[in-house]
């Protein structure tokens, strides 16, 4: 397994804007760190038990349809290619959306969330199956992966407001080397 792809993956989905990510900004800005914490923990409970669904589902396939794998790494691939060219075009300047900033807000958001799906059922069949199948190595690279997500939304709640200002400051620079980085990730998961 290619570490360097898998975690730039993985860090480039986490920590670049995304619903989730924009909401705990946003909920910090407005009603404190304090909230934007109880909606993060709510989040990333959510997205390790999206990693484990899609660990279990994965699994079955493959052990039921191994062909299935190809076509799931060509998923993930293009995936990444999508939101290499969202990241490319994001426009910064929109103003996020206040939510209210709970536990079940934060837990719910995240089933809802195309991103974290898409990433959630892409991730582990495109770099943890092809060379992962047994229940501790998946287990070990969900947890890993969970903790990539909650790092980065914890990021977003304590560098809140440098991070928005950085990145109206910078936004362009910063779009470009985030989808470059990303499209990098989407080729690997080839070689």
């Amino acid at each position: 397994m290619n570490i360097t792809s898998f975690l730039i993956y993985c860090i480039i989905v986490t920590f670049t804007p995304g619903p989730t990510n924009i909401v705990i900004l946003s909920t910090v800005h407005h009603l404190g760190t304090k909230k934007a914490l109880e909606y993060t923990y709510g989040a990333t409970i959510a997205f390790g038990i999206l990693l484990v669904i899609s660990a279990m589902l994965n699994t079955l396939l493959i052990t039921i349809i191994p062909k299935i794998l190809i076509v799931i790494q060509i998923i993930g691939s293009f995936y990444m290619f999508y939101l290499a060219y969202q990241i490319y075009k994001a426009d910064t300047s929109k103003p996020t959306v206040n939510q209210s900033g709970t536990f079940k807000s934060g837990f719910l958001m995240q089933f809802l969330n195309p991103k974290v799906l898409l990433f959630t059922m892409t991730v582990i069949p495109s770099f943890i199956m092809p060379h992962y199948t047994a229940m501790p190595a998946v287990t070990i690279s969900v947890f890993t992966i969970t903790l990539i997500g909650f790092l980065a939304f914890i990021t977003w709640v304590l560098f809140g407001s440098i991070f928005k200002k950085f990145l109206q400051n910078h936004s362009k620079i910063v779009n470009i080397l985030m989808a470059l980085f990303l499209a990098y990730s989407g080729i690997m998961i080839w070689l």
